[in-house]
């Protein structure tokens, strides 16, 4: 590419003074950025020009197109079963992916997952995973395959599959550009797309605790993505889903791994376990496979006996305990009555703070760091009693997590205003 055609100030100010970025000039950012001819400081002025510009559709997709060229392609068109993948946007304890891979690949799809590390105040699949011992996330391309064909499901890092977005996903979280829909968009779908996958289902959050809170910009969010994956003949569709509360009572690496094998054991929190079922059912469904319930497969353990076969599969072993923060604080009620409003933000926030999450590229987090949620909006509580409980590793961060919490929670006299969790559904 002609390096000379185009230079990164130029493009940086089109775009700051709300210009239109042409499809040659977006072809050379992205590649020069993923081979280092565009320094970090400059790609942080364009994703922040774009965090408040935006993008339109069309540079939206030229965007996502590049980043899929970026690097490598995966193609499993030959294998014996269906394909078919699922995509959070990310969340505060949405454990869903832990639980949802075994599920639908004891119904009978394959499911190759490339996932994330943690982003902002969401955590990623990954980081939880790898609070397994031994358990490995890189993968080759070759032992996806083989993995997919005998136990029907890989959680992996994406690698080189669309590579500028491994060096924008990591600059978007420490510039406060997670946010914005374009480069949401474009990261998730890039990956998906270069993932070879036959069809895709997004869980789109909104509310206090996504990456956006209102439902207009997730309905947005959520059409934008389902156009990207139907312009790149990859059948999409998304469900709008409440992040107003923490998902489940788990928040954090090991914790949420934790309460992933209550679900698997046909237990769990109630919300989880329905976000769980309806996810897979939309899977199942775009896979072309009917015959088999995904709660059936939480009931008769069929589930659990695949996720144990995939954690072995990566090296990972369930005997040993999971690591939980050496270091705990309890923050009780001071009065009694019934939960009320729990902020998902908040607590992930919390979380973040303990050592859950990361504040530079390539930061180490902690597997045992989190927060526990003892009592979900709506349930009775007793003065003095336990409705969190923090861990971390180092105590130094106790105080600044409990800070966050502090506001993010309410206990009162009346129930909170009940929500649905599937707020909508988004098809082609």
């Amino acid at each position: 590419m002609n390096d000379f055609a185009f230079d990164a100030p130029t493009v940086i100010r089109t775009k700051r003074d709300g210009g239109r970025l042409s499809d040659a000039a977006i072809d050379w950012i992205v590649d020069a950025y993923t081979h280092g001819r565009v320094a970090d400081e400059q790609m942080a002025a364009l994703l922040m020009a774009i965090f408040w510009r935006g993008m339109d559709r069309g540079e939206t997709t030229r965007w996502t197109t590049a980043m899929v060229a970026s690097g490598e392609r995966m193609d499993f068109g030959d294998l014996p079963l269906p394909t078919v993948d699922k995509h959070s946007t990310g969340g505060v304890g949405d454990k869903t992916t832990l639980a949802l891979l075994p599920v639908v690949a004891a119904c009978g799809a394959a499911v190759p997952k490339a996932s994330g590390r943690g982003l902002g105040h969401t955590g990623g699949t990954l980081d939880k995973l790898e609070s397994i011992a031994g358990f490995t996330v890189e993968l080759s391309t070759r032992r996806v395959r083989e993995q997919l064909a005998d136990v029907g499901a890989a959680i992996f890092a994406a690698g080189e599959l669309a590579a500028a977005d491994k060096k924008l996903y990591a600059l978007r979280d420490i510039t406060a550009t997670v946010e914005s829909p374009p480069l949401i968009a474009s990261s998730v779908m890039s990956k998906k797309l270069a993932e070879g996958v036959g069809a895709l289902v997004l869980d789109v959050k909104v509310g206090a605790g996504a990456l956006v809170e209102s439902q207009a910009q997730a309905r947005e969010l959520a059409h934008l993505m389902v156009g990207l994956g139907a312009a790149h003949q990859m059948p999409t569709r998304a469900l709008l889903t409440d992040m107003n509360a923490p998902l489940g009572a788990a928040v954090g690496n090991a914790l949420e791994v934790a309460e992933a094998l209550e679900v698997l054991a046909g237990g769990g929190p109630r919300d989880v376990v329905e976000l769980t079922v309806r996810l897979a059912g939309e899977m199942l469904e775009l896979a072309g496979i009917d015959d088999r319930e995904p709660a059936e497969a939480l009931r008769d353990g069929t589930a659990m006996d695949r996720f144990r076969r995939i954690v072995a599969a990566q090296g990972g072993d369930l005997s040993v305990p999971l690591p939980i923060g050496a270091h705990t604080e309890t923050v009780t009620a001071a009065r009694g009555g019934t939960m009320g409003d729990i902020d998902a933000m908040a607590v992930g926030m919390a979380a973040w703070r303990l050592g859950a999450g990361r504040s530079r590229p390539g930061e180490k987090v902690q597997p045992g760091a989190g927060v526990t949620i003892h009592r979900r909006p709506g349930e009775p509580v007793a003065a003095g009693e336990p409705l969190f409980t923090l861990y971390t590793d180092t105590p130094h961060r106790l105080a600044a997590a409990i800070a966050e919490l502090d506001g993010g929670f309410s206990v009162g006299d009346a129930s909170p205003v009940a929500r649905p969790l599937i707020i909508d559904r988004i098809a082609t």
